[in-house]
């Protein structure tokens, strides 16, 4: 085999296993926030990830990919969702003829001759973003929201939120490195894996929605604890085994590149942890399971857009301001008034925004302490207000339209008695009928 044939044939397993491993990172937030909730909500925060999974899946299928990747660039803001529509532009059959039922393997990628890996690949990588993105803003609005708004929304966001700023950051838009804002600057914006069109976008449109849909009954008065601290744990042990295909699949390709970003991310993430957990025991006098978990969720956001960039001394000392910082910033929503349900906009928001400017400072030959001037910070700055400003606007037309429509809320009874059996109509745990059938065995 020629080394350039084996090269892409390595590249494109690296590139599957990683779209699999950020899969996965959706479960994992399913598992992360499903923990968090009461035990009466638990099925509908679970839900609510299953949701992101599936209707992402369809508008990605549809037109977000044409919106992010495929369209010729409209203003540098989004694509033309025409071009990659049904994904015409990276799938179909060859001479034109689709006989898959009979022939598998005659539907293919329209660049399976690229150097690196076929695109279909970097479709199915890049749908695994948009899913997780959207999964993260559900934890902010726990407890509270009709399924089917959610449904809804997801389609529309995704649609008008996320592949434009896929597109604007990662597609040669208005907030690359090639951008126009970079080259009012003269400096290269650098997002590496989403700590703007993740991160940051997600957190924003959470704080938005929840500011429309108001608080949960008792936020503030009584106290909401997570019913399950061993599924918050799980969940974050595999957005940790799943961030190594966000960050190190980042690189598009099985290269140092990808290496460096693997260990990167965890020395950032361990660091932390390890921030978060001693900023608690100082507060608190305890080293909790809930602060390990959030600490490494804080870790893992803000290391994102810096994976690549920052060397391994400034990669802990980022994941260590993210700790402390997110660990002080989660308790803003009591002080401010606001129901951030699970601390979306606490870790995601304010890790996400840590880690893009950080870059300013830390980002190797370019950051003000690592050989650069100031106009890697100013162009950090500039993409992460853009960032929020674009999410907080189209997510408040959104949310609105949705809140006067078909309405975000169930009612106060349902919300109190439970909303897995308002509207999934069942219980998570069957404690009732387990106890009756152990009387029955007695007996």
């Amino acid at each position: 085999m020629l080394p350039e044939v084996a090269a892409t044939y390595g590249n494109a397993a690296w590139m599957l296993t990683s779209a699999s491993l950020v899969f996965l990172m959706t479960p994992g937030v399913a598992f992360f926030y499903g923990g968090m909730v009461r035990a009466k909500a638990v099925l509908n925060m679970l839900m609510l990830s299953a949701a992101a999974l599936s209707v992402t899946a369809v508008v990605w299928t549809l037109w977000g990919w044409s919106i992010a990747y495929a369209g010729n660039s409209i203003g540098g803001i989004f694509g033309d969702p025409a071009t990659g529509f049904l994904l015409k532009d990276s799938m179909v059959a060859k001479d034109g003829v689709f006989t898959a039922v009979n022939d598998p393997a005659d539907f293919t990628s329209v660049s399976d001759d690229m150097p690196n890996y076929a695109g279909s690949i970097d479709v199915a990588f890049q749908v695994t973003f948009a899913m997780i993105t959207v999964a993260l803003i559900s934890g902010a609005l726990a407890e509270r929201i009709k399924y089917s708004t959610w449904m809804l929304f997801v389609a529309l966001w995704i649609t008008f939120d996320y592949a434009p700023m896929a597109h604007m950051v990662w597609n040669h838009g208005l907030l690359s490195g090639d951008g126009a804002i970079s080259t009012a600057i003269g400096a290269a914006a650098h997002d590496f894996a989403g700590g703007t069109v993740v991160h940051i976008n997600a957190a924003v449109a959470a704080l938005v929605i929840v500011l429309i849909i108001g608080k949960r009954k008792g936020f503030g008065v009584s106290p909401i604890r997570p019913h399950n601290v061993p599924f918050v744990m799980l969940g974050a042990f595999l957005l940790w085994f799943g961030w190594f295909g966000f960050n190190a699949g980042s690189a598009f390709g099985a290269n140092g590149t990808a290496g460096y970003a693997w260990m990167s991310t965890t020395a950032a993430t361990a660091a932390a942890m390890l921030a978060w957990g001693f900023t608690e025991k100082i507060r608190t006098g305890h080293y909790t399971a809930m602060g390990a978990a959030s600490g490494i969720v804080a870790g893992l956001v803000a290391i994102t857009p810096a994976a690549d960039v920052v060397s391994p001394l400034w990669a802990m000392v980022l994941g260590a301001i993210a700790g402390v910082l997110c660990c002080f910033a989660c308790g803003l929503k009591f002080k401010l008034g606001y129901d951030d349900s699970l601390d979306v906009v606490g870790v995601h928001g304010v890790g996400g925004l840590t880690g893009t400017v950080l870059i300013g400072f830390f980002g190797q030959g370019t950051g003000l302490f690592a050989g650069g001037d100031f106009k890697q910070l100013l162009v950090q700055i500039a993409i992460a207000l853009c960032a929020i400003l674009y999410s907080g606007v189209i997510t408040a037309i959104i949310a609105f339209a949705l809140e006067k429509t078909l309405g975000w809320r169930v009612t106060e009874a349902q919300e109190v008695g439970g909303i897995d059996l308002a509207d999934q109509g069942e219980r998570a745990y069957d404690f009732a009928g387990t106890a009756s059938s152990v009387l029955k065995e007695v007996k």
